[in-house]
């Protein structure tokens, strides 16, 4: 299945638990769009948040991550990796 980076921007002073929290919402109901969240990050200074998820494309990763409350900014395919 494709992976997908998405990237969620405006959420400057992020802690882990709000971290942890939006990352559980997406995998609650990740399955009923056939994806995987694999990990999130963030940077609390700048407000940038990054997902990584295996996915049938960018517009189901957007769909769970707006049901979620929190719709990402960019989603990137990542055709290739190391």
């Amino acid at each position: 299945m494709p992976k997908f980076l998405d990237i969620h921007r405006g959420m400057q002073g992020i802690t882990a638990d709000q971290l942890q929290e939006a990352h559980r919402a997406d995998l609650a109901i990740e399955q009923d769009e056939s994806v995987h969240f694999e990990h999130a990050w963030a940077d609390p200074e700048s407000g940038t948040v990054y997902c990584l998820s295996d996915a049938p494309s960018a517009e189901a990763v957007q769909r769970v991550h707006e049901r979620a409350g929190h719709r990402a900014d960019e989603v990137h395919p990542v055709p290739l990796e190391a």
